[in-house]
Parts: C-alpha cells; structure tokens; sequence
C-alpha cells in the first residue's frame, strides 16, 4: 500500500474519528487515501491555526490525541501557534504535515531556501513538541506513527509533528499486521502501578496532615483531567469532605453544586477563593504547576509557612517556583486510586467551610466590577449557565470574559471548561468549539469571545455553518481589547493605543448574517433571558448572540502585585 494509505488505515485502527485541516499540495495523498480507505471524517477548516485549535479541542474532550494536517511551508507555521498551545496545556495531539521530495530540498546548502515552499518546520516545531521528526525513509513510516501516537499520550501528554515528504507518502510499503486488526482507541496516558511504596509513604503523611490541619484545602489543576482521573477525584474529594479551590485549567473537575467547590484562585480569582487560599494551613496540590498567575511573583510569600504537598505527572514542575513542597511524581490518576484505597476518615472542616461561604456571601462575584451601566458580564454568565442546561462545553476565549467565564460560570457535572491557558491565545474558542462539538457527538456547544479575540479566527464561521454545528456564540462586545486596556489605565496613564485608538469591531450581527447563522443582540441586563432563550429555542442549529457591555468594566478582582492574593483590587469593604 502507499504510504498515505498506511498512514490514513493507522489513525482509523487507533480509533481516530475526525481529522482537520486546510488543504494544500503536499498533504493531497493524504486526504485522498482518508477519503477513499477510512471513515474518518475529514473537517476541512479555512485557516491551518482553526484547524489546529479544532484538533485541540477535540483532544480536549476525548483523550484521543487531536489530528491536524497542513502542507507545507506557510500551512506548517500556520500550525504553530496550536501546536504551542497543546503543548503548554498537555494536550495529546499529532500534527502532520507535508514536505517536498528530498531533491527539492537545499539540505547543507547555503542558501536560504531550494524548492517551493521549502520550510524547516520540524526545526521550528522541536521546542514546543514532545518530537518532531522528518520522516525521510518510507519503510520507517509504521515505526515512526506508532511511536509518535503513543508518545503524544504517555507520561504528561502534548503534541508530536510528523514531517512527511511526497515520497514517503506514495511509496509502496508492505501491508502492516495491524491492518486486519481491530481498532484500538486507548486513551491511556499513565503506565504507572497504582500504588508504590513511595506513594503510600506520601499519602500517609499527607493525609495525616489534612486531617491535623485547621483549615485544609486542596488546589486542583488541569492535570486531572489531563490524567483522566476526574471521577476517582471526585470520589475522593466528597470521602475526604474537604474544600477545594482550582486553577484556571480546572473549572471543571468540580460542577458548581458540590459542597466542596470553592472557586477560582490566582491573579483573576474569586475574592473568597483567593482567600481561602491564603488562610489555609495545609494546601495539597494536584496536578497544577503553581504559575505566577496563580501563585503571584512573590512566590515566598504564596508560600507562607504552611504544610504544602505537591503532586504532579511531570517532576520538574515539582519545588520548581515554589520551593520547600513535600511532593510526589506520579499519574495523578494512579495516586487518587491509590489513595482511595487508603484508611481515611472524613475531616471536620465545617467551621472552615462555613468561613468560606460567608466571604463568598460578603464578596458576591457580581459585585466585585461596581455598579455598571448596561450589562453586569458576571451576571451574564449566571444567566448563560441557567439557559445552557444541556451544553456539552462551554468554551472561552482568551481576555476579560474569559475571566468572567471561569470566575462565575455555574457548570453541571457533565460539562466542561475549555480554554487556552499557557500560550493564552486569543483566537482559540471558535475553532476550538468546532472540535469539542464533534468530539461531543454534535451536541451544544457555547463559546465564549470577545470581540477582539473572535475576530482572529472569524473565518470559520463558515465551517460551522457548513458542517451544520450547533455551536452557540456568545460576543461579549465592548469594542476594545479590554484586558489591555485595563493595564493600560494603571500602567501608561489611560493611554489606550492599540486597544481602544486604532481599533474597532464590526457588527457581528450583520457578519452573522452574511455567514448564514441566525443572530441577536443585547444590551440591557433586563433583555438577557429572552436574548439567551432565543439563541436555545432551537439546540440543533447555531446562533450568535451579540453582547454589548460598557468598555470601562474591569476584570476584578485582580490581585496586587507583592501583597497576597486574598489583597485584590477594588480595595473595597464587604457587601
């Protein structure tokens, strides 16, 4: 068989479903052997980067790693930047891309470039790659894609770029065995025993010290669900009843209803999260890298002179930042099983927990923005939550409503949070919202946008309304780059160049339209049921609601700089 044809009968035995790209000469065999030897559906996006977010979120929602393809030169740098992303959220994915024939290529030449869009991409790739490799020998092909998809899901998972010449993709390469098997979608990305001496030894003492503890906490990251391991944290989460704050990465790990879920802490948190996070005397963290947004700069400071356990997948996250951590490298998956089988007795945290609700009480998330004309967005996203019931996922875009979103969003035990935390790339929610609504069988999907961010991948519109998707937009238009300018107002005396001087949007009701999707806008808190109902009254179809706030508001509260996170602006007394 041709080596494309190989390569398109792998990803179907390793129970790929979908794959995205934008097409261009070099990957033409390949989408062809899809077309002609699978059942893969091939989504074909209008930008390399909308399609590789899509690959990322529909990793994201799956565990399977998320499948991007692109041709070379401009569509191979393209990728990048989601190639970035999946690395710095330890996303599974494979991104493959197509290279020209060996004799086209200036190999040690000096010049700069010899064939038609000649790029050294793997070169480029390498540093935000778990591999990158150029696949010049044919017969290496099986190797190299068994490899490189289990690589993408083993240990900390991210993504691996396989560069593919023209010759390798037609070469003739015998039939492997496992093209008469059985498809074999696994998501493991562990391999480790559930229970080690090590690990046990951790438990003990930090067990021990949660239960010695007067106000124990538990910080969870996205490293659960990267693990896989949200239903035994769960589980051990409501059989240790103790109170839980999470990062960015991890809204979801916990619906909103539970008893144990705190909030958001960090730079953008909840008041009374942050503050949990400061008062607490034992802190076990799971599966979070403690970055300055979460911690501040003042590391010494976050890390006070509290007991503090750290677990994590990857050891050199471990006493990385913050130092002088008790901590263990395991599959946070392996040791929440492994501590589920440890002899424990539920803590007495209702003194704790009863403080904690009585700051949120006084710190009420909608009151922290002040008194505003129009629209509160963190009321916004109550309402969002109260009309979204079914959606599989919200997903949020990089900026103040992204803020907003993780601040105050209300989820349900099915639902997830996706968002792009490290590389923080404006432009994600909408493709991203492409791969996770497939990824979820078709189901609702909302994204969550500003209208900076959204205009960055806007073309893609087009792929929603051609695949049909019922992906729901929600704009959150203040007509400038408001995280930006926020900084701006502090920074360079209300010096407001690029974010509000040089800048503008468009009508996205009027862009809506001319896509075909069926659009609504609102500007006044008291429209907002109605709005929202009407963006629902159909759950099979898309629709974009267009949200009009006050480009003063701010995203707060927002921690200071060198004073501790429960110390955030406004500087203001409880409500």
């Amino acid at each position: 068989m041709k080596g494309s044809d190989l390569l398109a009968r792998y990803l179907e035995h390793r129970g790929i479903t979908h794959v995205f790209e934008l097409i261009g000469g070099t990957i033409t065999y390949l989408l062809d052997s899809l077309h002609l030897h699978t059942s893969i559906h091939i989504i074909s996006m209008h930008h390399e980067q909308g399609a590789g977010f899509a690959a990322e979120g529909f990793a994201r929602h799956t565990g399977l790693p998320g499948i991007a393809m692109a041709t070379s030169g401009p569509g191979a740098t393209n990728l990048l930047t989601a190639i970035g992303s999946c690395y710095f959220d330890s996303t599974p994915a494979l991104f493959i891309t197509g290279q020209i024939n060996r004799d086209e290529r200036k190999g040690d030449l000096p010049v700069r470039q010899l064939g038609f869009q000649e790029t050294d991409i793997v070169a480029m790739a390498r540093p935000i790659t778990k591999a990158a490799i150029l696949v010049d020998d044919p017969s290496d092909l099986p190797q190299v894609l068994e490899h490189a998809f289990d690589l993408a899901l083993r240990g900390r998972p991210g993504p691996v770029l396989l560069d593919l010449p023209m010759e390798v993709q037609v070469a003739d390469l015998p039939e492997p065995a496992w093209c008469s098997g059985s498809a074999s979608g696994s998501t493991t990305s562990g391999g480790e025993a559930d229970s080690t001496p090590e690990a046990e030894a951790f438990l003990e003492t930090a067990l021990a010290d949660l239960a010695h503890a007067e106000r124990p906490l538990i910080l969870a990251g996205g490293g659960i669900r990267v693990s896989g391991a949200i239903e035994p944290f769960r589980r051990f989460v409501a059989a240790l009843d103790v109170p839980v704050v999470h990062s960015l990465m991890g809204v979801d790990v916990l619906p909103s209803d539970d008893p144990n879920r705190i909030g958001l802490i960090g730079l953008y948190g909840n008041r009374w999260a942050n503050i949990a996070l400061c008062d607490s005397d034992c802190l076990l963290v799971l599966g979070s890298r403690l970055d300055s947004r979460q911690t501040g700069n003042d590391t010494t400071l976050f890390r006070g002179r509290r007991v503090l356990h750290h677990v994590d997948c990857d050891d050199a996250e471990l006493n990385n930042r913050v130092k002088q951590c008790s901590t263990l490298r395991m599959d946070l998956g392996a040791f929440l099983r492994c501590g589920l089988r440890s002899p424990f007795l539920p803590l007495d945290c209702g003194a704790w927990r009863d403080h904690l609700v009585s700051c949120r009480r006084q710190w009420p998330d909608s009151g922290e923005v002040g008194t505003v004309s129009g629209i509160n967005p963190n009321s916004l996203m109550h309402h969002l939550s109260a009309a979204c019931p079914d959606a599989a996922a919200f997903v949020a875009d990089v900026g103040q409503h992204q803020m907003w979103a993780a601040q105050s969003l209300q989820l349900r035990e099915h639902q997830r949070f996706l968002t792009s935390g490290g590389m923080g790339a404006m432009g994600f929610a909408l493709p991203a919202a492409i791969g996770a609504c497939l990824a979820a069988g078709r189901h609702p999907v909302v994204v969550i946008a500003g209208d900076g961010g959204f205009q960055i991948n806007l073309q893609e519109l087009q792929t929603i309304r051609r695949n049909r998707l019922p992906i729901k937009m929600v704009v959150i238009n203040n007509q400038c780059h408001g995280m930006v300018r926020q900084i701006q107002d502090v920074a360079f005396n209300a010096r407001y160049q690029s974010t509000i001087w040089g800048y503008d949007a468009p009508s996205f009701t009027a862009v809506a339209s001319a896509y075909g999707l069926p659009s609504a806008l609102v500007a006044e808190e008291a429209q907002l049921p109605q709005a929202l109902a009407a963006m629902m009254t159909d759950p099979d179809s898309a629709f974009l609601l267009e949200v009009v706030i006050d480009p003063a508001i701010n995203a707060y509260p927002k921690a200071i700089a060198g004073r501790p996170l429960s110390e955030m602006e406004p500087l203001e007394k409880p409500h």
